[in-house]
């Protein structure tokens, strides 16, 4: 059976449906028993269909809005 280590670093091949059946199979195999490894790959199907809503063109406000994010969280941290 796979390690969690293992897992992750098939996750994205995983999701995208990439594997071999016999590796897919090891992957649930993994999943079935480990309810910390399901958490992540949900995480990561919600991570896929936010970043697919995305638009394709670049948005300098969001670029700004990124900026403050990050200096709002480097000030809560200091704090």
């Amino acid at each position: 059976m796979l390690s969690c280590k293992e897992l992750v670093a098939h996750s994205s091949d995983y999701l995208d449906g990439q594997l071999s059946l016999r590796e897919r199979l090891g992957v649930r195999a993994h999943l079935a028993m480990c309810r910390h490894c399901r958490r992540f790959i949900r995480q990561m199907k919600v991570t896929q269909g936010v970043l697919r809503k995305l638009p394709d063109a670049a948005i300098p406000e969001l670029d700004v809005l990124a900026e403050r994010l990050a200096e709002q969280r480097n000030q809560s941290r200091q704090d």
